[in-house]
């Protein structure tokens, strides 16, 4: 193990930490605040979440759509394939962010579309990191991965610390998984989200909390799937 090897082991190590510590009580106080909120939202827009959600989880599954390669990882070591990761958090980051403003700025009915396309954006991103670490999209394991990655970063403290133990074991785990759950996938997706996204249609602060979110969403799930990848190349 090199010394860039050696020093992510420690940041790995804290970051798992970090995900099986439960939630604040401010957290666990706003999740009642949602469900509040949510009795408020219109059931169009509850549907069109559930639907883009599930319309995702099977288009990942079954389809090549976000499938991307990259040659050019093939002859690097960890930390500059990491450099390149890091490059696309930054670039994704910013269009989520200016999608996210864009839409909210726009009034109800274009902000009810940012859900599908900041899902796409998120899907797309998670490929392409795949493709950057070395691994195959092609293969129906790794979209089950990502799939996984993208639920652990959006899920609650349960589904989190369950999703941890599948991806730290993914070896042994992936040879007996034949698909996800995709209704608790979508529901965990929702609650995690829910409360800052649903702000977003509220005329007046669409465009301003749309960005913040989409943004800092972005930036939980490069954080999330650059740990669950070193995880598995360290074999931590």
């Amino acid at each position: 193990m090199d010394s860039y090897e050696t020093r992510i082991t420690g940041d790995v190590m804290r970051w798992k930490m970090a995900m099986e510590t439960r939630s604040s009580i401010f957290k666990r106080l706003s999740k009642r605040a949602q469900a509040k909120l949510n009795s408020y939202i219109p059931e169009k827009a509850h549907k069109l979440i559930t639907d883009s959600v599930k319309g995702m989880v099977k288009a990942a599954l079954a389809g090549a759509d976000w499938i991307t390669r990259d040659k050019q990882v093939e002859n690097l070591n960890l930390e500059e394939k990491e450099q390149l990761v890091k490059e696309a958090i930054a670039a994704y980051r910013k269009a989520a962010a200016i999608e996210g403003a864009g839409t909210g700025a726009a009034g109800f009915i274009a902000g009810l579309a940012d859900f599908p396309l900041l899902l796409a954006i998120k899907m797309k991103f998670l490929f392409e990191l795949t493709s950057l670490y070395g691994f195959d999209a092609e293969e129906y394991e790794e979209r089950l991965f990502i799939l996984h990655v993208f639920q652990l970063a959006f899920s609650s403290d349960d589904k989190r610390a369950e999703t941890l133990r599948k991806i730290e074991n993914w070896d042994q785990y992936k040879n007996g998984l034949k698909e996800m759950d995709w209704r608790v996938f979508q529901q965990e997706y929702r609650d995690y989200i829910d409360l800052a996204k649903m702000l977003q249609l509220v005329p007046g602060i669409g465009a301003v909390v749309g960005a913040y979110a989409n943004y800092n969403l972005l930036d939980h799930l490069g954080e999330t799937a650059m740990n669950c990848w070193r995880m598995r190349i360290l074999k931590l």
